[in-house]
């Protein structure tokens, strides 16, 4: 395993910075902190199968290497784009040689998705029998691309993106190499860059790299937001052209939207676009504006913001933008309610606060005669017989826990029909009593 981790002196930047422990992995606390799966998994010595779910550049086959190290296996990576049956087999007779003396193997497939049945299949039997650890990376959801089988012996583990103070972490780690000393990036520059990388360590450290190779041959000790401009062009531009970060910009583009100005809402979506930021990130805010804002009081705006993120997925740029700036315009001019939002909000608090309560016995299944013995679904009545569909005065809190009135219907769109319904179900409720 010595060579596990050798790097090359002139490899990327990325690769040269690539953790070799646990402790040097900057993110993904959920799954390596003390205590939690995967730290530990590596405490315990056994391997497990696994699927690495995450978007690009936030460590799956960093982790994966890692954890070949940590459990002193014998690391086979395959990837799926340019890997066959032919590939898989190879690997199979090397963990059977591995075994024999005595060594695990570990089979890293990347871009799991990308293999077919047929493929995954190949190697199935082997992560059965114990032959292969298998673990997988993938961008995109296991349960729809990974085969039902290899899916049951694996644990999914989803991998996040990386938030920016991980990111900034990143920055000064590189920056303090031996071949970038007397280098410094101010702010200003490093916030741009981590706000451009949207979660990608990858991608931000191959922007800086370019940065600081920039610096080097021009002679720049302090590298600040304009020079970040010139230097990597249309990779990434300036989003505070006024003066304004990145960050103020989305709030205000998010702040038009909720103030129903639709014109203001496009021009900071525009201005935004103007300045290199991703449109998939601000598909994600759009779609995020639908749920916080508007909600249930117009419908059709949750499903117009999914709509054109879905149409940028399928066009890309430029036409894609016409899709998301379609989304701003109708978010803007809908109707609003922040109801559901504040409602999740308080639930939240209140499940937190109020503990576990056991379901009540009327509402529990029964699938077994033990069950139905115990009484569980004794005295349920069943909605759809009741009049208006609905139990009239029937409880579905705990016992003894008061059902809380945090969702409340604003007096706009679609919101104003449902409070007219809750208001004539709890009269029905009152008249049971």
């Amino acid at each position: 395993m010595s060579d596990l981790f050798s790097r090359q002196p002139d490899a990327p930047l990325a690769e040269r910075l690539r953790p070799q422990s646990l402790d040097d992995v900057i993110g993904q606390q959920h799954l390596i902190g003390i205590g939690k799966p995967l730290h530990t998994a590596v405490a315990g010595g056994k391997p497990h199968s696994m699927l690495l779910w995450g978007p690009p550049g936030v460590g799956k086959t960093t982790l994966a290497r890692i954890l070949a190290q940590s459990f002193h296996a014998q690391f086979l990576p395959v990837s799926a784009v340019f890997s066959g049956v032919k590939e898989i087999r190879e690997a199979i007779n090397k963990a059977e040689i591995a075994l024999q003396q005595g060594r695990a193997t570990i089979l890293f497939v990347d871009e799991v998705h990308r293999f077919n049945k047929s493929q995954q299949d190949a190697f199935l039997p082997h992560v059965e029998s114990g032959l292969l650890t298998f673990i997988g990376a993938t961008t995109e959801n296991p349960s729809f691309e990974v085969n039902p089988a290899l899916l049951s012996r694996a644990q999914v583990y989803v991998l996040q993106p990386l938030a920016e103070a991980d990111l900034l972490r990143l920055i000064e780690k590189a920056l303090k190499l031996p071949e970038y000393q007397g280098l410094t990036v101010d702010n200003e520059a490093q916030q741009l860059l981590a706000a451009t990388a949207d979660g990608d360590a990858r991608r931000l450290l191959n922007l800086l790299e370019q940065l600081l190779r920039a610096a080097q041959t021009g002679g720049v000790n302090q590298i600040g937001a304009g020079f970040l401009a010139d230097s990597l062009g249309t990779q990434i531009r300036r989003f505070d052209k006024g003066g304004e970060s990145f960050y103020n910009q989305i709030s205000a583009l998010h702040k038009s939207v909720r103030g129903s100005h639709p014109n203001a809402a496009l021009y900071w979506f525009c201005r935004m676009l103007d300045g290199g930021a991703d449109p998939r990130y601000l598909a994600r805010r759009i779609v995020r504006m639908a749920w916080e804002d508007i909600g249930l009081a117009d419908p059709r705006a949750l499903q117009l913001a999914n709509d054109a993120a879905e149409t940028y997925e399928r066009l890309g740029s430029p036409e894609g933008e016409l899709a998301l700036a379609q989304a701003v315009l109708y978010l803007a001019a809908a109707a609003k309610s922040n109801a559901g939002y504040n409602a999740y909000n308080q639930m939240r608090r209140f499940v937190a606060e109020n503990g576990s309560h056991e379901v009540p016995v009327h509402l529990r299944n029964a699938p077994t005669k033990l069950m139905k013995e115990l009484g569980y679904g004794k005295a349920y009545r069943y909605a759809h017989d009741e009049p208006h569909a609905y139990a009239a005065g029937e409880t579905y809190m705990p016992d003894h826990l008061p059902e809380p009135d945090f969702y409340r219907p604003v007096n706009r769109g679609l919101e104003i029909k449902i409070s007219e319904k809750l208001a004539w179900l709890k009269q029905l409720d009152e008249d049971a009593v």
